[in-house]
């Protein structure tokens, strides 16, 4: 546990950056009487003054931050980088855009520095985490399980429904993209199985595949479903491009739902700063899932930091997936964690959470130029050990579409292999809006008193609880559970 300092001597969007830091390290935040036992929190004022240290984005392990008995030391200028990352200062409205009106991954401020594979805020987190133990000596210290059932780190597996009809039209723009890159025999391949699916359905074929490979790992998975009305001009752009009500979608959402997968919206491009639509969205979906809608990720991750997420709030998400690059993989505001969204413009944090992922296939086979889907695998698991290592979240976005007959063999097997993986490595999967109620309830709790024998009086959110609907554990410096909070 941990006792933070007087909030009045940091900038509002530090207090945030320190919750989330505070958060993601596990330690319950100490009140009342307990603050006085616990180890303190100090903010070192030195280089206040100074432009902040880049030293923080040099991250590999943890950092062994300065600390004496009873006491921890954050440096400022520390502090106030992690609140510019984390809040993403750098992709703002005066960040320059690309051709879908996206803030450049170039401009980010991880990116420039050469760390955006790193989830350099976590490695921070832990830092803290183990500073505060240290620190702690005979003092009582506890710190909150990572994630249920005894799991030390969690993975997301989430799935955006780009196509549901007129697959032929999809493979040509394949064929054609292939074609630039002189890749014939790619090409041949995909003629071969476009042909022999000519009658078929290559679709279903991408969706059989995925739920297929989730259901031999017992693995839930996020499907962001589009929910616009198509247009020529909106299928030209490669947005909206058929309807929920299409009888397959129907079919697929009925499915999922049965199947116990989670549904989100895929908000279309003119979402992006239009709360009125994505009511109309969200409306929409619910009306064929027949039950609220919690999550939303932007089609072609198109967004203005700030206005989007306010947009989102208006529209009654409780989260958003949408934080991540298009043109590579990596941690985009470097956290692997889930975390509430901030709102420059009201100064504080928004009633909506932020899931960051930090892997996509096509950010590799699309910008890349690697097509090997082996190799994008490759890839998804480096970057799913740093989370693992930090205890925090991974999460990946596979696009049920890369079929054999629509442009991509070889990725169903991939696909497999990845699930596998992360199922042997010990990862909680589950549906992304699983994972933000559990962690949500996690942060709610706080610990109002130790008594003599060294067992805390937890104090928690009810609602917070009631939602996530599981036990949360706390734990001792040795490891041994020391309480355990349930749903009121």
């Amino acid at each position: 546990m941990i006792a933070l300092p007087d909030p009045s001597s940091l900038e509002p969007r530090e207090r945030h950056a320190l919750a989330c830091l505070v958060d993601a390290a596990g330690l319950p935040v100490a009140e009342g009487a307990a603050a006085g036992e616990a180890v303190r929190l100090v903010i070192d004022p030195g280089g206040r003054d100074d432009a902040p240290t880049d030293a923080l984005l040099d991250l590999r392990v943890p950092p062994e931050l300065r600390h004496s008995d009873g006491a921890v030391r954050l440096p400022h200028a520390w502090l106030a980088l992690a609140a510019d990352v984390l809040t993403m200062r750098s992709d703002g409205a005066d960040a320059p855009r690309d051709k879908h009106q996206r803030p450049v991954s170039a401009a980010n401020r991880l990116v420039q520095a050469g760390a955006e594979r790193w989830p350099v805020l976590s490695l921070l987190a832990c830092g803290l985490r183990d500073a505060t133990r240290a620190a702690a000596a005979a003092r009582p210290w506890f710190t909150v399980e990572p994630w249920p059932e005894g799991k030390r780190w969690a993975a997301a597996l989430s799935h955006d429904l780009d196509v549901a009809s007129l697959w032929p039209a999809f493979t040509a723009l394949r064929l054609a993209e292939l074609a630039r890159k002189g890749d014939v025999a790619r090409m041949s391949q995909v003629i071969g199985a476009a042909g022999r699916q000519l009658f078929g359905d290559p679709v279903r074929t991408g969706v059989d595949a995925v739920l297929d490979a989730e259901a031999a790992s017992l693995a839930r998975s996020t499907w962001f479903i589009i929910c616009g009305t198509p247009t020529v001009a909106s299928f030209r752009k490669g947005d909206v491009t058929y309807t929920p009500e299409h009888p397959r979608v129907r079919e697929l959402i009925a499915r999922l739902l049965s199947e116990g997968h989670e549904i989100g919206l895929h908000g279309s491009m003119e979402t992006v700063q239009d709360g009125a639509r994505f009511k109309r969205q969200r409306a929409r979906l619910e009306t064929l899932a027949g039950r609220p809608v919690r999550g939303v990720r932007q089609h072609f991750l198109r967004r203005v930091v700030g206005e989007t997420e306010r947009a989102m709030t208006d529209a009654g998400f409780a989260y958003d997936s949408t934080t991540g690059f298009a043109d590579r993989n990596g941690f985009r505001h470097g956290l692997a964690d889930v975390a509430p969204v901030w709102d420059e413009t009201s100064g504080r944090a928004l009633a909506l959470e932020e899931a960051p992922f930090c892997w996509m296939d096509r950010a590799q086979s699309k910008y890349q130029g690697i097509e090997a889907p082996e190799r994008w695998i490759d890839d998804a698991l480096e970057l799913a050990t740093r989370c693992e290592a930090v205890q925090g979240l991974w999460c990946g976005i596979w696009h049920p579409n890369l079929t054999p007959a629509l442009g991509f063999p070889g990725a169903h097997e991939a696909y497999g292999s990845l699930v596998r993986e992360l199922d042997a490595r010990g990862a909680w999967l589950a549906p992304l809006g699983t994972i933000v109620r559990w962690r949500q309830a996690r942060r709610s709790l706080r610990i109002g008193a130790v008594a003599a024998d060294g067992t805390p009086t937890m104090l928690a959110s009810a609602d917070a609880m009631r939602l996530a609907n599981t036990v949360v554990r706390v734990t001792d410096a040795k490891g041994a559970v020391r309480a355990t909070v349930r749903p009121a």
